[in-house]
This record gives structure tokens, sequence and C-alpha cells, in this order.
């Protein structure tokens, strides 16, 4: 949620509001909206958290 207002986040999927303001303060609304939207169904979420795993080990965390 937006700090200090109720309600949802306008424009951001159902369900995906604290991922969205997690990734906002890194990189940004638009880029945190992108990403936050396109978690929208559980293969959706499941293809990112791989994808985000295999960048990890390529880049030796």
């Amino acid at each position: 949620m937006p700090k200090g207002k109720g309600g949802r986040i306008r424009g951001i999927v159902a369900g995906r509001g604290k991922v969205y303001e997690a990734l906002k303060s890194r990189m940004g609304k638009t880029r945190a909206a992108k990403i936050a939207n396109a978690g929208r169904t559980k293969a959706d979420r499941s293809r990112m958290a791989k994808k985000a795993a295999r960048t990890r080990r390529q880049n030796g965390q």
C-alpha cells in the first residue's frame, strides 16, 4: 500500500501491491509496475522466480 493512503494502487494487479512497493524504491515506478503486473498467475511468478535464480547464479550471488 502507498504510505499514508488507503486502498489499492492504481494500475497494479490485485494482490501484487506489496511486490510493487518493495521494487519501487530500487528501480522506479514504471519498471516495478511491469514486474509486479507480470506475476498475474502462479505460472508467471514461477517463471520469474526461475529467471531471478538464474540471474543470481550468473552474478555469483
